[in-house]
């Protein structure tokens, strides 16, 4: 709770020319000047804080986006997780992630040497990340699949089975009790990954597949046509990468990127052109 209330203390607005201000801390700061001159602003600024603070650190919606900021990465911590990311892979996956960032990287300068306007560029640069950060998710994905950690499906098995027990005793405090609740549904999930283990693999290398040929389509397409084109790079996927615990130990990381750069293509769509 206490993040809650000091996120309320200094949330900021936007004002132009200023950047980020934050109202709530000037306000105190304000009002605890004013009472040198007048103690009775000491009391009323209390008062306003002890109304607007509680109030907003315990709005749901408020919680929320504290929640999701406090995912979201610095870029130098972005990057750095990126490329530990990136370390894992053996040699030949990571040439193929870089074979795949050269295309893009050639798209961008093609639409550049085309003259596009601006924010034609800004919007197919952030789908082609968005379309190597899918990439570089998918490549993770297989290698633990293919490099698993040291659990196999006989010790997940037995892990498993002592929590369900666990769980029919009922001695536990409440807290504990869905602290291994939410064990045993991971290891669960990791069970089922297992079992399904090399169809995964193949809906995996399906989907990098299909990634390398819509970037050469794209790159084609942005060599011989004339006018400039925004382009759009959804695609879905036969592999899920959110059915089940794919990223081995590697997953908050991934949670992690995945939040920071879900908040920043937020803050650019809300962008002015």
């Amino acid at each position: 709770m206490w993040r809650y209330l000091k996120s309320a203390f200094f949330v900021g607005v936007d004002v132009p020319g200023l950047g980020r201000v934050p109202v709530n801390a000037m306000a105190a700061t304000a009002f605890g000047i004013l009472g040198f001159a007048q103690p009775a602003f000491w009391l009323l600024g209390l008062a306003v804080e002890a109304t607007v603070v509680p109030a907003l650190a315990f709005n749901p919606r408020f919680q929320k986006v504290v929640e999701a900021q406090s995912l979201e990465l610095s870029e130098g911590d972005a990057e750095r997780k990126r490329r530990d990311l990136i370390k894992l892979l053996d040699p030949a996956d990571q040439q193929r992630l870089r074979a795949v960032a050269d295309k893009c990287e050639q798209v961008v300068d093609v639409y550049r040497t085309q003259q596009a306007e601006s924010y034609i560029i800004d919007s197919n640069s952030q789908a082609l990340k968005n379309l190597q950060w899918l990439y570089l998710k998918l490549l993770v994905a297989r290698h633990h699949l293919l490099n698993p950690a040291s659990d196999t499906e006989q010790s997940l098995e037995h892990k498993i089975k002592e929590l369900e027990s666990d769980l029919r005793d009922g001695e536990e405090s409440e807290s504990l009790r869905q602290s291994k609740a939410a064990t045993l549904n991971i290891l669960k999930k990791r069970q089922a990954t297992m079992r399904k283990k090399q169809q995964t693999v193949e809906e995996i290398e399906s989907d990098l597949t299909r990634i390398d040929n819509q970037v050469d389509l794209i790159l084609e397409n942005a060599s011989v046509q004339g006018k400039p084109q925004t382009i759009s790079t959804d695609i879905e996927l036969a592999s899920d990468l959110l059915g089940g615990s794919v990223f081995g130990e590697d997953e908050s990381a991934i949670t992690a990127l995945e939040q920071t750069y879900s908040q920043r293509k937020a803050k650019t769509e809300r962008e002015p052109a």
